[in-house]
């Protein structure tokens, strides 16, 4: 059949006929047509205002349910608010996550807090005492051994102004003399040099010469064990500064346990910030900023200068010593019966840090640095996932691929079971309390009564034997955790880790924004009549009980993504203008941002 419409339009209009015909586009299944849609309503302003706390987060909770707001004292209701009278029925809370490829926005907020968490703890402020300016501090690196060469970008002296756009003439990445015996082809068959200058931007940066000769199954292993070899080397650093005052006659203090034992301990105590970073290799190494406290007899949690006559060099002596004698051999594994060698790399950089601002590695430098560590993850070497399961490791693992491929076959084969379970019949029992009458127990120091054998008046003295139980028993892998690792390449640690004295909490940090928060919104508040202010009604007079459960992740539309996220840059570019005004005319950096180095 023939289709009668015209070809062209006709010169005049005639309303339904073919080509000439009046339709109204629907542009609804859009970004912007749902953005649209959304800004034609008349809660428009109320739903960007209610979607403010998260509105530039990519992925946002969404919870539902009702909020009360009671006087504890008589039980009275203030207020009631249910989702459901809300915009959108529920109530959108920003995910958190500190990943800047996952959240742009929630990962700026938490570098801008782990930013003031570590500054805080060489220069004080927010609840640390500003004397701890006058503490010797380091900046360390630690680096993991070799596991076999891998191309890199050398410059032996750096003549750029700035590191971060380095164009120096590097030198030749892995040369080699003709009368050299490592010169040639590897025992594979690849060459074992390399002669090419990389660029900043190669790909070939981080990947090894010869796959087959590079060793995957150690640098995961490593990176499994790598958190325990830092706690190893604190404590070994630790015992050189105590021995070092020793010889030279400072007494150890004498410390009173809440339960009342006295204690000996050492004069001088190690506190530090630390994160962690991939390499381009996929294995990680550590950057920490780490301070010499004191010991207060009188107050063991005090933060107190050390002992006269400590000084930045002695600290710097006490790592080099603990990264030179700590060293261990990891757990028995089939494929590996002798283990493989846990050791620091021979590549470690002390500096001492500088709190004046003119020295070659200052606070808000190194705080920086670190803040912004603390967002990344596996991204430099290429691979991105989440947890890896049995059903999507093929889609990752491959004993003959490249580089993060082999890497991560070999953490889910040294991860995987090699025992055989106990039956579910064989296993012992726990004990359970039988219902009905108990004998009760009677505590033999203080004489309670209770039904359980744990006296809640005499707890603080038996929390010390406590505390030396293990919490759970010991699993019969210690390589399963590879596995669970996996997508991390073998390390599950922190990426952002402090010591509990070094300085204030994340916690801390987010309740002091929450209370700011409500107490800005206090005039928004007098303009509703009816509404419960909190300042009428404080925190320490009021209960607020949520009934909210999980109702789903991430915006109803492309539209309203688009919507918030747009007023959310708009709010972002103000607030870094100020800041950096405000910086311009104190003659200073923003907070949050560290110098070019």
């Amino acid at each position: 059949m023939v289709s009668t419409l015209d070809l062209t339009p006709r010169a005049t209009s005639a309303r339904g006929v073919g080509s000439n015909a009046d339709t109204t586009p629907f542009v609804g299944y859009t970004a912007a047509g749902s953005a649209f849609t959304r800004a034609q309503q008349p809660d428009y302003f109320g739903w960007l205002e209610h979607v403010r706390a998260a509105a530039g987060c990519t992925r946002p909770i969404r919870l539902a349910g009702q909020l009360l707001t009671i006087e504890p004292a008589t039980g009275r209701l203030l207020n009631a608010r249910h989702t459901d009278h809300m915009p959108d029925a529920a109530i959108y809370k920003a995910c958190g996550n500190r990943r800047a490829t996952v959240c742009p926005t929630c990962a700026t907020v938490y570098q801008r807090d782990a930013y003031q968490l570590l500054r805080a703890g060489l220069v004080g402020g927010k609840g640390v005492p500003e004397t701890v300016s006058r503490h010797p501090a380091v900046f360390a690196t630690f680096t993991a051994p070799s596991f076999g060469p891998v191309h890199v970008r050398a410059v032996k002296r750096h003549t750029c102004a700035n590191r971060k756009r380095c164009d120096c003439r590097p030198d030749p990445c892995h040369a080699r003399r003709s009368t050299d015996p490592t010169a040639g082809l590897c025992a594979h068959g690849r060459p074992a040099v390399c002669w090419a200058r990389h660029e900043p931007a190669d790909a070939a940066l981080g990947q090894p010469l010869c796959l087959d000769c590079y060793d995957h199954d150690h640098q995961v292993v490593w990176n499994v064990f790598a958190g325990e070899l830092w706690r190893r080397t604190k404590q070994a650093a630790e015992r050189h500064l105590t021995q070092l005052a020793r010889r030279r006659g400072i007494p150890p203090a004498r410390t009173v346990t809440p339960s009342g034992k006295v204690r000996t301990v050492a004069p001088v105590r190690l506190s530090h910030g630390k994160a962690a970073e991939f390499q381009a290799r996929g294995a990680v190494h550590f950057h920490a900023l780490v301070r010499l406290d004191g010991v207060d007899p009188t107050d063991p949690t005090a933060v107190v200068p050390p002992p006269a006559g400590f000084t930045a060099a002695d600290l710097d002596d006490a790592i080099r010593h603990a990264v030179e004698q700590v060293g261990y051999i990891s757990p028995a594994h089939p494929d590996r019966p002798a283990g493989w060698p846990v050791v620091w790399g021979t590549q470690l950089d002390i500096r001492p840090i500088s709190l004046i601002g003119t020295g070659e590695v200052t606070d808000g430098m190194v705080a920086g640095y670190l803040a912004k560590y603390a967002t990344k993850s596996t991204e430099v070497t290429g691979h991105r996932s989440v947890r890896l399961t049995a059903d999507s490791i093929g889609d990752y693992a491959d004993p003959d691929g490249d580089h993060t491929a082999r890497l991560i076959d070999a953490c889910w084969r040294l991860g995987r079971p090699t025992t055989t379970p106990v039956p579910l019949s064989e296993r012992p029992r726990d004990h359970r309390p039988r219902p009905g009458f108990v004998q009760r127990w009677e505590c033999t120091d203080c004489g309670t009564h209770t039904r359980y054998a744990a006296c809640p008046v005499c707890i603080a003295e038996r929390q010390a034997s406590l505390d030396a139980e293990p919490t759970k028993p010991a699993i019969g892998n210690p390589y399963a955790r590879l596995r669970r690792w996996a997508h991390m390449l073998g390390f599950g640690g922190h990426f952002l880790t402090k010591a509990r004295r070094y300085s204030v909490t994340f916690q801390l940090l987010r309740d002091t924004r929450v209370t700011y928060r409500r107490n800005d919104d206090q005039d928004q508040a007098d303009e509703q009549p009816g509404t419960v202010r909190a300042v009428d009604h404080p925190d320490d007079t009021t209960l607020i009980v949520g009934t909210l459960t999980f109702a789903g992740v991430g915006w109803h539309t492309t539209g309203d993504a688009l919507l918030a996220n747009t007023a959310a840059a708009m709010a972002r570019a103000r607030q870094a203008a100020g800041r950096e005004e405000l910086a311009h005319e104190l003659g200073t950096t923003p907070a949050g941002l560290s110098p070019a180095a």
